[in-house]
């Protein structure tokens, strides 16, 4: 070997060669962390889908058994809390999808 480079002892190949792998690891961790991160994202869009579409659902729902029903007469027998369920959840699914904020999308400046 020509005198160019110094001649390394053990103890400080170690700590190059450890140094080297640190690297590697902290950029295995960046590269995964962007991908759970890209995961997450997905997954919450997913949930934006089916949140819309149970809304929409309930919605349905509550207005098809609200047209289906009998008038009833006063004093008459109480609608079943199935019934009442379907009609809350049909005015709730119309509130939130008049009055919810409009979605962003994450590009936008």
């Amino acid at each position: 070997m020509s005198g160019k480079y110094p001649r390394l002892n053990r103890l400080a190949a170690q700590k190059q060669l450890l140094l080297a792998e640190s690297e590697l690891n902290r950029a295995q961790l960046a590269q995964e962390w962007r991908a759970l991160a890209d995961d997450a994202h997905a997954l919450a869009d997913q949930a934006k889908t089916i949140r819309s579409l149970a809304t929409a659902a309930a919605t349905l729902v509550a207005g098809v058994t609200s047209f289906r029903q009998k008038p009833t007469a006063p004093g008459a027998e109480k609608p079943s809390w199935w019934q009442t369920l379907l009609k809350g959840a049909g005015v709730v699914g119309t509130f939130w999808q008049t009055f919810r904020a409009p979605p962003t999308e994450p590009n936008d400046p």
